[in-house]
């Protein structure tokens, strides 16, 4: 959180405002977090799971669609598809860093296939240039699930200015947090009107309210002026966290590799990770992670692959580079809280072998 003095008299203003639902603070946040990521079509919800299911209903995915989607992530990222009452086709992994790859996407398209959905996994971004160029081939939309993946650019542009909509998750682990929170960047505003109509029950809150209609279903997906508060204090701060994520992660690229048994993640030349948490594969994962704990090192899967789920077990398909990756990753913190004295001490202990 900001520094108290800074956050508690802002928030107690809004807290006493006689306004603590969705009003001006959240239209604030949605400018302020615009400014931020260089595209000034966003959306505040309540979550990012909220955010994900709306992108979907906007890309046009329904009832029996597909998507083509990924089952290395968190479930909320699948979940959502079947929110949309469609069905989740799952493409392989880089085993070199968990996301998808273009090829695997390619090899999925069906005559049902309504959008892509890409996740940026650990806050690397995925070969955004070579997916959207396939998207376009077969008029496919691209939804972006940027939850690791706040500061992170790919190609020059931060993640959000690329594809028809990237979602950004302030849940409490976040980069940022508002404490749960979300927000879809969108690349036509065309599309604003209707996802605030669908994240308020399908109600225009423009219009009188007697004189409005409803024609499609929605949702209580918004944001409130209390959480848009937090949220625009939380990017005034943001940078200098933001850079000792990327500084971490960036210390660890060049300290692994040398160990026998070890590697860090590759990626696209074009990319530039944010670093939500920093992973490394290993030959002996379990091995590794006992070391890490014995002394004293957090380390995790983080997920549980999403095809091992029983909700998704229509999904089932061979998936051989996300075998290989699920083998040998294990995450270790990099975060804003890994000082320089933490990062040396992981380092020698991984070092030491296990």
């Amino acid at each position: 959180m900001a520094p108290r003095e800074v956050l508690l008299p802002r928030l107690e203003s809004v807290l006493y405002s006689g306004q603590i639902g969705e009003g001006d603070a959240v239209v604030d946040f949605e400018q302020r977090f615009g400014a931020t990521i260089g595209n000034p079509h966003c959306l505040a919800f309540n979550s990012g799971t909220a955010a994900l299911h709306t992108a979907l209903i906007l890309a046009g995915v329904g009832a029996g669609d597909e998507v083509i989607t990924t089952a290395m992530t968190a479930e909320p990222t699948n979940l959502a598809i079947l929110h949309a009452g469609a069905h989740p086709v799952w493409a392989d992994v880089d085993p070199g860093n968990g996301n998808l790859n273009a090829g695997s996407i390619a090899a999925c398209v069906s005559p049902r296939t309504r959008a892509i959905l890409v996740v940026h996994y650990g806050g690397i971004p995925a070969p955004l240039g070579a997916i959207n160029a396939l998207a376009a081939r077969y008029g496919l939309p691209v939804i972006e699930d940027a939850a690791h993946a706040l500061g992170a650019r790919y190609a020059g542009q931060a993640i959000g200015t690329h594809s028809d909509f990237v979602m950004f998750s302030f849940q409490a682990i976040k980069h940022m947090t508002t404490v749960d929170g979300g927000m879809l960047a969108c690349r036509d505003p065309a599309v604003l009107a209707r996802g605030r109509r669908v994240r308020w029950f399908g109600i225009d809150r423009a219009a009188p309210r007697t004189a409005v209609d409803v024609h499609e279903v929605g949702y209580k997906y918004h944001m409130n002026n209390v959480t848009a508060t937090i949220g625009a204090i939380q990017l005034e701060y943001l940078p200098p966290l933001l850079a000792r994520h990327i500084d971490n992660g960036r210390y660890f690229d060049r300290a692994f590799g040398a160990e026998a048994g070890l590697s860090p993640c590759l990626w696209d030349a074009a990319a530039a990770p944010s670093y939500w948490f920093y992973t490394v594969l290993a030959d002996d994962r379990d091995g590794l992670a006992r070391h890490l704990s014995a002394h004293g090192i957090a380390n995790s899967l983080a997920h549980r692959r999403n095809d091992q789920h029983s909700v998704f077990r229509s999904s089932q398909r061979d998936l051989p580079g996300l075998d290989n990756f699920y083998a040998k990753m294990l995450h270790i913190p990099c975060g804003w809280w890994v000082d320089d004295e933490a990062r040396a001490y992981i380092t020698e202990v991984i070092a030491r072998g296990w």
